[in-house]
């Protein structure tokens, strides 16, 4: 099975990405994936199949599982029935190396994360108190999210209540070379999606030629890179007029130069014009 690269962008003011997803079976896409951020699943309810790396296996009422950097994985609602709700938190290996790993006080949580690369499923009474920690993470602000979840690794780091999910890191040595290739053109999109993007310079980056690197971009993301510059700059819009920033600044901080064309791509993309998603979020801020 053909493992899909997936992006992933940290919440507003967050190291990571926090998702708390209640919905039907039906709704569920299970698409096997995967990623350069560290991934805790925390299944609240319901039931399904685990497919993390070689490991494939079946679960009931609920799962804990970590795992490690580009370890492919389906998503946990596969062969699931009825409602499924899971709490996930995505973690860029950075912050870990940047603020944890280093400290002798973290011993216990850089030896965690190291096995995470095999991928860990927690049992018993670690999955529960971790379960009910993280149910209350979903309301803190983010400083105090921050915290918990670094306290929350640690009960994960100390029991013994776990099963290593594959006998090795489940990651190929091919998959990580495009991994790596594949990194090095998205963190080039980061930092300057605010300016004109030359294709060309992108292209070398890659160390492709221009007509080699449209294809070898669209066969990895499924998606032209023309149209995956679009759709990153409009997210990073959304998130501007969600802070109230007006049209015309979201449209210039976000690397596009005129307003007009702006709000077509923004309409393509979003299915609603810049000002009716920030009427949206307004209405939606005061029935909050």
């Amino acid at each position: 099975m053909k493992a899909e690269y997936e992006i992933i962008h940290p919440d507003a003011g967050s190291s990571f990405r926090l998702l708390n997803d209640r919905i039907s079976a039906e709704q569920y896409k299970w698409q096997y994936h995967y990623h350069p951020e560290y991934e805790l699943v925390c299944v609240l309810e319901g039931s399904g199949t685990r497919h993390v790396g070689t490991h494939i296996n079946n679960y009931k009422d609920g799962d804990l599982v970590l795992m490690g950097p580009n370890l492919p994985h389906a998503g946990f609602g596969l062969n699931s029935h009825g409602i499924h709700e899971e709490i996930v938190i995505q973690v860029k290996e950075e912050v870990f190396n940047q603020s944890v790993i280093a400290r002798p006080e973290m011993y216990a949580i850089a030896d965690l994360l190291e096995r995470s690369k095999h991928g860990i499923c927690f049992m018993n009474n670690t999955r529960e108190i971790v379960t009910k920690r993280l149910i209350q993470l979903t309301k803190l602000p983010p400083f105090e999210k921050f915290i918990e979840f670094l306290s929350i690794l640690q009960v994960m780091a100390t029991s013994t209540e776990f099963k290593l999910l594959n006998n090795s890191p489940a990651i190929s040595s091919s998959l990580v070379k495009k991994n790596i290739r594949l990194q090095n053109i998205l963190n080039f999109v980061e930092k300057h999606f605010q300016e004109e993007i030359d294709i060309k310079k992108v292209a070398s980056i890659a160390n492709l030629s221009v007509p080699s690197f449209c294809n070898y971009f669209k066969k990895m993301m499924n998606i032209t890179f023309t149209d995956f510059v679009n759709q990153y700059r409009i997210r990073k819009a959304c998130t501007l007029l969600k802070q109230e920033k007006t049209i015309a600044e979201a449209c210039f901080d976000t690397g596009f130069n005129n307003v007009p064309y702006f709000n077509k791509v923004f309409k393509h993309i979003m299915h609603k014009t810049p000002s009716e998603f920030r009427k949206e979020e307004t209405e939606a801020q005061f029935a909050a």
